[in-house]
């Protein structure tokens, strides 16, 4: 018979209460890390601070947004004999929320220009090596393509292999020289089919790899790239 006790004692209400709790914050805690732990593995080791690093590389010393490179160890002030950087093209902008597939997504990184910088060990850039090495190493008539590129095919035995030349009249300049491996479809661009390397600051050499598809925007792409890096040179 039911002698008017209760079902629960109090002591197992309390258990019970402090269980729903402990479980609660367990559930909670789980939540916010499998989050923390979502965010990190997207940002895969990107940052989107962009407060700035000064880096010194030989006689040049650069202020650049953290979020512009790639390399975690690189954002910090400090000496460096390289540094990588990532942009977006044409916006040329560093990591962020908003452009996150960009850098996220293997497909899309034809919209990225790569750089490095380091300290330059040559005493011309591409375009002027192409008359003493380059134009050695070619094979044939050039073939005229369109915005004013012509290209160049590579011997067999230039250790180059398939990649060809591209160069580009330039007004009162060397004449603009690429390397690039080109894609035998538009789908199949990548952001590392073009490279090329200029002189910047005093004594850097700036090397930037990009998409064949950005090709027909050559001379804009070369001078922004270029203009990029000067203007966060520290002058003295």
């Amino acid at each position: 018979m039911h002698n008017g006790s209760p079902l629960l004692s109090s002591s197992l209400m309390r258990r019970v209460v402090v269980i729903v709790v402990i479980i609660l914050v367990f559930v909670a805690a789980l939540n916010f890390g499998i989050k923390w732990y979502g965010d990190r593995i997207l940002q895969a080791g990107h940052t989107t601070a962009t407060d700035e690093v000064q880096i010194t590389i030989g006689n040049d010393r650069l202020k650049l947004a953290k979020n512009t490179l790639r390399v975690p160890s690189e954002r910090q002030d400090g000496e460096r004999e390289r540094v990588d950087l990532y942009l977006t093209w044409p916006e040329l902008e560093g990591y962020e929320d908003a452009n996150r597939a960009a850098f996220d997504d293997p497909s899309k990184t034809a919209g990225l220009i790569f750089i490095q910088l380091s300290q330059s060990t040559m005493s011309e850039d591409m375009s002027g090596r192409f008359g003493p090495i380059y134009s050695r190493l070619t094979e044939g008539e050039p073939v005229p393509l369109k915005h004013g590129l012509m290209l160049h095919r590579l011997r067999a035995d230039s250790g180059y292999g398939k990649e060809v030349i591209l160069t580009g009249r330039r007004e009162g300049e060397n004449d603009y020289v690429v390397r690039c491996l080109l894609p035998q479809t538009p789908q199949e661009a990548t952001g590392s089919d073009c490279q090329r390397d200029i002189h910047a600051g005093q004594d850097l050499s700036l090397f930037y790899r990009f998409s064949a598809s950005l090709l027909p925007q050559w001379a804009k792409l070369d001078a922004d790239i270029k203009h990029y890096v000067e203007q966060r040179l520290v002058k003295d």
